[in-house]
C-alpha cells in the first residue's frame, strides 16, 4: 500500500504559519491557545506556546493540531500573564519536533523566545557564518538565526539586542518576541505578512489575523504598520520604527486565499474583497450558464459575487469533507479521482443536465482542477466553465509561502513569449519578454469548456490596494526585493 500526502493531491499555495501573543492576563496561555485555534488554517503541522510569569519560561511544543497538542494538560503547565504561540505548516522533510516554534534561549541578555511568519532569504548564509564561529543549531529554521544574533550582539539588554538584530534582518517577516518583562511585535518594512493589534480587557494581544481576536472577544485596534516595532510592558505600549523606510509590498494573496474571510487584513475585509473579485470576474468573463458553483471553501465568497453580478443562480453543489487528515492509504485497485473525492463530492441532482460555472481562487499545478472538472462532468453537467478569482499564478513566492518551483506551475508550463508586432518584448536586462500564460492550453489541460482568470487590475480594484503598495510577484514576476529576483532567475 502507498501512503500519500494530502497536500500532494490538493495543490494550493500554503501559508507557512500563524502567530499570536498576549500580555497582561492571568490566562495568557489559554487565550493564546484559542488565538492559535482561530489561526489553524495558516498551519496544521505543529504548534507551540511559550509563557512567562515574569521570571521563568514555560513551554510546550509538538507536531499536531492546536486542539490536540495544546490540551488542558499542556495548558495547566503554561503559567504566567504573557505568552506567544505559533502554528505551522511545514515543508517536506522538515516536519520534526526540533522545527516547532516558538524557539527560546537563555543568553547574556536573559531569556528570549521568538516565533515567526515569513521568510529570511539570507538565513542560510548567516547560519554558515555562525557555525564557522562555533554556533550550534538545533533546527533548520531560518528563525533560529535571529536568536543567535540576539545572543551575540553587545547591547545593554534584550530589548536593545532585539532592536539591533531586526534592524539588520532582511526578508519577509512578522515576528513575536517574549522576554520575562515584555512582548515585542515586529513587522518588516515592506509589510509582506499581516500583523494586527488588539485589546482584551486590560491585556494587549497581537495576531496574524483579526479572526483570532473575534474568538476571544478582543477588540481589534489597528494594523501594526510595516517597519513598526511594538513593545508591550507593564507600563503600556511603546511604538518605534527602527528600519529604513521601504516601498510597501503587502501580500495580495492573503485576500485571494490565505486569510479567513472573517478577517480584516491590511485594513480591508477579506470577505468583501473576495465578493468583489467574483463580481469583477463576472464582468470580465461572462458566460451563459445555469448555476454558479464554488470549489469549497475558498471559492465560496467569489462565487457568491459572481452569481450576484451575473444573475446566475448560486448553488453549493460540491460538498467538502472537513475531517480529512494529511495522509491516506491509496487502494491497490485504482479509483478515479480518489484523492479529490476524499475531500470533495458533488450533489448530482443539482448538477445533472446543467451548465456549470465553477469558481475557485487559483490554479497552481492544475492537477486538482482537472479532477474537479471531470468530477462535475461525471455528475452530469452538460458544460463546465472554470472561473478563477485571481490572475494566472506563474511564479514562485519567496516571502514566507510554500510554493512549487516555477516549472511546476501550470501557468508557467503553458506559456509563450510576449510579442508585440511580431517581435519579442525585451526585459531590462535584454532577455526575451515575460512569457504569457496560454489560457486556452490550460483550459484544454483541465478539460473545461472555457476558462477565465480575473485580471490583475480587476483583482487589485476589488481588494482596494494599489499595485505600487502590494506584492504581485506570483502573478507578474516583479519581485520587490533583489534577493527574490536572484532566486527566481
Amino acid at each position: 500500500m502507498e501512503l500519500t500526502v494530502i497536500e500532494d493531491v490538493f495543490d494550493k499555495f500554503h501559508e507557512e504559519c500563524g502567530i499570536f501573543g498576549l500580555y497582561g492576563h492571568e490566562e495568557a496561555a489559554t487565550l493564546t491557545q484559542l488565538g492559535l485555534f482561530a489561526l489553524q488554517h495558516r498551519g496544521q503541522e505543529a504548534c507551540g506556546i511559550v509563557s512567562t510569569d515574569g521570571e521563568d519560561f514555560f513551554e510546550h511544543r509538538a507536531n499536531g493540531l492546536v486542539a490536540d497538542v495544546l490540551n488542558a494538560q499542556a495548558l495547566a503547565k503554561l503559567h504566567g500573564t504573557a505568552a506567544i504561540g505559533h502554528t505551522r505548516y511545514s515543508t517536506a522533510g522538515k516536519n520534526t519536533i526540533k522545527e516547532v516554534q516558538p524557539f527560546s534561549v537563555t543568553c547574556q541578555h536573559g531569556k528570549v523566545a521568538v516565533c515567526h511568519n515569513g521568510n529570511l532569504p539570507f538565513a542560510d548564509a548567516r547560519r554558515r557564518e555562525l557555525e564557522r564561529g562555533g554556533a550550534i543549531f538545533s533546527s533548520t529554521s531560518d528563525t533560529e538565526t535571529i536568536l543567535h544574533g540576539i545572543a551575540r550582539v553587545h547591547e545593554r539588554d534584550a530589548l536593545d539586542a532585539i532592536r539591533e538584530v531586526v534592524r539588520e534582518t532582511e526578508g519577509a517577516f512578522s515576528l513575536l518576541f517574549l522576554t520575562p518583562e515584555a512582548l515585542i511585535a515586529v513587522r518588516d518594512p515592506y509589510g509582506f505578512r499581516p500583523l494586527v493589534l488588539g485589546k482584551y480587557q486590560d491585556a494587549w494581544c497581537v495576531a496574524s489575523e483579526t479572526c483570532a481576536f473575534d474568538l476571544i472577544d478582543a477588540e481589534y485596534m489597528r494594523e501594526i504598520a510595516p517597519g513598526e516595532m511594538l513593545v508591550v510592558t507593564k507600563d503600556g505600549i511603546d511604538s518605534s520604527f527602527p528600519f529604513e523606510a521601504k516601498k510597501h509590498a503587502v501580500c495580495t494573496f492573503e485576500h485571494v486565499y490565505f486569510s479567513r474571510p472573517d478577517s480584516i487584513i491590511f485594513g480591508k475585509s477579506v470577505n468583501e474583497s473576495r465578493h468583489k473579485m467574483g463580481k469583477q470576474l463576472a464582468l470580465e468573463h461572462a458566460v451563459e450558464a445555469d448555476i454558479v458553483v464554488p470549489v469549497p471553501d475558498s471559492g465560496v465568497a467569489a462565487a457568491i459575487g459572481y452569481s450576484a453580478q451575473s444573475g446566475i443562480n448560486y448553488r453549493q453543489a460540491i460538498i467538502r469533507n472537513h475531517y480529512v487528515g494529511r495522509t491516506f492509504i491509496e487502494p491497490s485497485q485504482s479509483i478515479r479521482s480518489f484523492g479529490v473525492r476524499l475531500k470533495l463530492n458533488p450533489i448530482k441532482d443539482l448538477i445533472q443536465g446543467r451548465r456549470v460555472v465553477l469558481v475557485d481562487d487559483s490554479i497552481v499545478r492544475g492537477t486538482t482542477s482537472k479532477k474537479i472538472v471531470q468530477m462535475v462532468r461525471d455528475a452530469g453537467a452538460s458544460e463546465v466553465h472554470m472561473r478563477i478569482s485571481c490572475p494566472p499564478t506563474a511564479h514562485s513566492c519567496y516571502y514566507g509561502v510554500d510554493t512549487p518551483h516555477r516549472k511546476d506551475l501550470i501557468a508557467s508550463r503553458f506559456s509563450s513569449p510576449t510579442y508585440e508586432g511580431g517581435v519579442p518584448l525585451q526585459r531590462r536586462g535584454g532577455s526575451p519578454g515575460e512569457p504569457k500564460p496560454d489560457i486556452q492550453a490550460i483550459c484544454d489541460f483541465i478539460g473545461a469548456d472555457s476558462l477565465g482568470y480575473l485580471s490583475l487590475d480587476g483583482m487589485l480594484k476589488a481588494v482596494g490596494i494599489d499595485e505600487t503598495e502590494s506584492c504581485t510577484a506570483c502573478w507578474t514576476g516583479k519581485y520587490p526585493t533583489l534577493i527574490a529576483e536572484s532566486k527566481a532567475a
